[in-house]
């Protein structure tokens, strides 16, 4: 090799291990300053309530730094399950999921938390190892549900209630808060009601309790089908997000609008509009969007190493995100609210 040659290489070497050496300190920089965590917020399906989330999530994204997938299942907990699992093996940082089957799920749930920070929002698996929850008290928002609809209906008639499915506990406690309110009883949290039985109580007949597994075709066919068999039905009431306009659907099909009393749980456009028309009485609204924002604040600040208490979670390890009740007098003024939260303003 001719001198000139051996100079060159020399150089060339002595650049490279610069480079390489500035490489490896830029990481251990990048590392020590903690890149953007890749965080999950896993819904438990597909509806107008988890796209308000959503947004929540992607800002909490922005104004926490960090990488935010979300998921939404939409064949059920066979799905849900499939994306957790996916998650586990991408070694996701973070985990919010809102379970489907709780008491089914422990396992799978607990498993995701020994390899990642794992919290719920929406329903709880309160069995289970998660660091915390994000979402209402679903029983009292029940019984706020509840007191709506005997406000709607005050001398008692005949009631049906329409919900997605009773596996979660979010469901199950929004259901049995509103069946207890509405027919006056003391609050317990551990009633439990049978959803296949009727209930005659207080003046009040709840003729049935019906499901669709998120299944909007067999939601609006529940409704359909209550409507022929109690023509004398005098109040619905819609639990899940989508089982409200479901209702009022069906309801102006059988050109029964205005006849029966349609009571809402959530913030469906067309909800809000037949409040603004006087086809819904009311509806309870959670917070999706503040659930989607507070998710990713949460597991951003465990995954750079924040305590819970740090981060304001109270030793229960509930994050109670309050419901509140929407009519007539507030409904343009919280529909506005929502806009600008979506964007759309």
């Amino acid at each position: 090799m001719r001198p000139y040659q051996r100079h060159a290489c020399c150089v060339f070497s002595i650049v490279l291990l610069t480079i390489v050496g500035c490489s490896s300190d830029t990481a251990k920089t990048d590392a020590a300053n903690g890149d953007r965590p890749d965080v999950a917020y896993v819904t438990n399906g597909v509806a107008s309530f988890w796209v308000i989330a959503e947004s929540g999530a992607k800002q909490g994204a922005a104004e926490f730094g960090a990488n935010v997938e979300v998921l939404m299942p939409a064949e059920g907990i066979s799905d849900q399950k499939r994306m957790i699992e996916d998650l586990i093996t991408k070694g996701a940082d973070g985990i919010a999921v809102s379970p489907i089957d709780p008491e089914n799920q422990t396992e799978l749930i607990n498993k995701a938390a020994k390899y990642t920070k794992l919290i719920t929002h929406d329903s709880d698996a309160p069995d289970s190892d998660r660091l915390c929850y994000i979402g209402v008290d679903n029983y009292v928002a029940g019984r706020r549900c509840g007191e709506l609809a005997r406000s709607a209906l005050p001398a008692g008639g005949k009631v049906a209630i329409f919900i997605g499915r009773l596996e979660q506990d979010n469901a199950k406690r929004r259901r049995q808060g509103t069946i207890d309110a509405l027919l006056g009883r003391s609050a317990d949290p551990t009633r439990f009601d049978p959803p296949d039985q009727e209930i005659k109580e207080a003046g009040y007949h709840i003729v049935g309790t019906y499901t669709d597994q998120f299944d909007r075709a067999q939601g609006k066919a529940n409704a359909e089908d209550v409507l022929s068999r109690h023509p004398d039905i005098q109040a619905m009431i819609g639990l899940f997000a989508y089982n409200p306009p479901l209702i009022l659907e069906a309801l102006k099909q059988a050109d029964k609008l205005n006849k029966v009393k349609v009571i809402a749980f959530d913030e469906a456009d067309e909800t809000l509009q037949g409040i603004i028309d006087g086809t819904v009485a009311g509806t309870i609204v959670q917070n999706p969007f503040e659930y989607g924002r507070l998710s990713v604040k949460i597991l951003t600040g465990l995954i750079n190493g924040k305590s819970l208490s740090e981060l304001d979670v109270p030793d229960s390890g509930f994050i109670d995100v309050p419901a509140r009740t929407i009519d007539k007098d507030n409904v343009e003024e919280f529909w506005a609210e929502l806009k600008k939260n979506l964007g759309k303003e």
